[in-house]
């Protein structure tokens, strides 16, 4: 089974029965996200592309990956790398604007991103304004509740990637 970027565009039901036929299906699934939190739900191996034609296993998901390369989070990453021998291309490949075709691709892509942050946001905070919810589903709740802390999260990193780009957008 091969996902590209499933996560986009679900609603929270929709996603937790993913994960959940995700987690019992017998076969392999090969799948690409920036969903961090998903990636920690439903992978058990990840294939990172390391740079320089390098592709490296870890057991588990974003986290477990994150923890066998000694790092906590992804901007360590990334401000951990070290110039490799592509970087003068990429520079030959950066626009008028100082920004790399991928920097550009993901700064048109962040603004339906957040968008899509805000919109499962605001539907995890109506049905967590049901006042009874807690003591009909109180399973449901929970869900619910953990959801919308980690919408919340999700919202802060990418404003503050769209933010940083935009800046470096503008020289």
């Amino acid at each position: 089974l091969l996902l590209d970027e499933p996560t986009n565009d679900l609603d929270v039901e929709t996603l937790d029965l993913m994960q959940e036929l995700l987690g019992t299906y017998d076969g392999t699934v090969l799948l690409v996200s920036h969903d961090r939190d998903f990636l920690d739900r439903v992978a058990a191996t990840t294939i990172a592309m390391e740079g320089d034609g390098r592709a490296t296993v870890y057991a588990g998901g974003w986290t477990d990956y994150l923890a066998q390369r000694g790092q906590d989070d992804f901007s360590e990453s990334v401000a951990k790398a070290k110039p490799g021998k592509g970087e003068a291309k990429v520079e030959k490949k950066q626009s008028a604007s100082g920004i790399s075709f991928t920097e550009k691709h993901r700064l048109e892509a962040l603004p339906g991103e957040i968008e899509r942050l805000e919109a499962e946001i605001a539907k995890l905070e109506e049905l967590l304004g049901d006042a009874e919810l807690f003591t009909r589903e109180p399973v449901k709740f929970q869900k619910a509740s953990d959801a919308l802390v980690q919408r919340h999260e999700k919202l802060s990193d990418a404003e503050e990637e769209w933010m940083a780009l935009e800046e470096k957008a503008q020289g």
